[in-house]
């Protein structure tokens, strides 16, 4: 039995607003700082070790901090722990705004990411949690405001930075964040006056199911009822999870999906300009266009893989993609560059897929809590390692014949691991035919 569908505003609107707003700040974070680097460097020395460990961050603070949040979560709840990871974002893009050197400015960055880290494990539960009926609407809204936040802030920074200083350019997404406190800190408040006259009744506890199903049935019921409360993630959830070949083929799916992203952010505009001739301004319009293939496969993918349980087709359709692009830079460089790039970015769809499967593939939030730490950590942290090695490669060879393999290479070994993620089951249901009762 599924459970009835609630209206998406009833009893959590500020949620809604609250994780749209959140979505948008994740992603613009990490975007909205290199299109702008030459005009810091004309203020004061940004070395290539910077540069380097600005590059790197993003992916080392998520490995980190999604190992940490779920402690976190499990110590103060998902949402203290969220208006803490928002606060930490906002005021350290204010502050990278603020910058005096290369060190306070990598510094701020490095708040930033910490305060990124947490809300990308946050997020698959906070949207599990108030929308459960919703899965794959709330999905799609959650992945395709982060597609927007991927290509806005590089069509924008260079204009607003050239008008108006690179201070600005880089402060005005830290406004975005600080409003997405208002939805959280609202709802702490409010359910904390909740949770006082609701207390004669919280003794009444439901009774359990061992299905997926019957789980969202009883959130979205208690959505509609009363103030929403979830078990925190336990240590021998997340620990069950390094035993679970579901759980290490979503990592992996993940870390195919950021590798891409984080080498294309780093990389692709030299790559476009060496082995494509193209110009500096074209290279930064085809960044734009990359980031832009994300915006159908946010809106497309958590349906057709909630709706219509299309994991599979989706993966191979992402992997062929990416490859298809890959292969002409490759051989065809200067022959249709927009349209190898709008090839690889149709990879992208990598990326909501692999949000969908940390809700989908856990029975509860909880789990969902465990999962997403378990995933983005491994993700990111194999994500970090290829932005330096692709330059190393690079410098090594003085080509990116070398380091274009090695993204294809990446796909094809990512291939068995989305056959895994694409069976019908969670991460408890693959303990059980493993190892007993959950």
């Amino acid at each position: 039995m599924t459970s009835r569908a609630q209206p998406l505003w009833r009893g959590r609107a500020l949620a809604l607003i609250g994780i749209v707003l959140v979505a948008f700040s994740l992603r613009s974070a990490v975007a909205s700082l290199s299109p702008v680097i030459d005009h810091i460097a004309e203020e004061f020395t940004v070395s290539s070790v910077v540069v380097g460990l600005i590059g790197a961050a993003p992916p080392v603070c998520f490995a980190v901090f999604g190992l940490l949040t779920p402690i976190f979560e499990r110590r103060f709840g998902l949402e203290r722990v969220a208006v803490v990871a928002i606060g930490l974002i906002a005021a350290g893009l204010l502050l990278r705004g603020l910058a005096v050197d290369s060190t306070s400015l990598l510094a701020a960055t490095a708040v930033v990411f910490a305060g990124v880290g947490s809300g990308n494990v946050l997020l698959p539960p906070l949207v599990k949690k108030y929308f459960p009926d919703r899965l794959g609407l709330m999905m799609t809204v959650y992945s395709t405001t982060m597609a927007v936040s991927t290509f806005v802030p590089p069509l924008v920074a260079v204009p607003v930075a050239d008008s108006a200083g690179w201070r600005v350019s880089l402060g005005m997404w830290g406004v975005f964040a600080a409003i997405a406190l208002v939805p959280w800190v609202t709802m702490l408040i409010t359910h904390r006056a909740d949770a006082v006259t609701a207390a004669p009744s919280a003794a009444r506890t439901p009774a359990t199911s061992d299905t997926a199903e019957a789980a969202d049935e009883f959130d979205a019921a208690s959505m509609a009822t009363g103030p929403i409360t979830t078990t925190p993630a336990n240590p021998r959830v997340f620990g069950r999870l390094w035993r679970l070949p579901m759980a290490w083929s979503i990592a992996l799916v993940f870390a195919s999906s950021s590798t891409i992203a984080y080498v294309s952010f780093a990389w692709l505009p030299t790559i476009m300009i060496d082995v494509g001739g193209v110009s500096p301004a074209d290279a930064g319009l085809l960044l734009s266009l990359f980031g832009l293939m994300g915006l159908p496969c946010s809106l497309l993918v958590p349906i057709l893989i909630v709706r219509f349980q299309a994991t599979r087709p989706v993966f191979f359709s992402a992997i062929a993609s990416g490859l298809i692009g890959l292969a002409g830079m490759l051989f065809l460089p200067t022959v249709g560059m927009p349209l190898w790039v709008a090839f690889f970015g149709l990879a992208a769809a990598l990326f909501p897929l692999a949000l969908v499967l940390l809700s989908i593939r856990a029975r509860t939030p909880e789990s969902a809590v465990a999962l997403s730490g378990f995933v983005q950590s491994i993700g990111y942290a194999v994500a970090a390692v290829f932005p330096l090695l692709i330059g190393l490669l690079h410098d090594a060879t003085d080509s990116w014949l070398i380091p274009l393999w090695l993204l294809v290479g990446v796909l094809i070994a990512v291939i068995p691991a989305g056959w895994i993620a694409g069976r019908r089951r969670t991460i408890e249901e693959d303990w059980e035919r493993r190892h007993g009762r959950w």
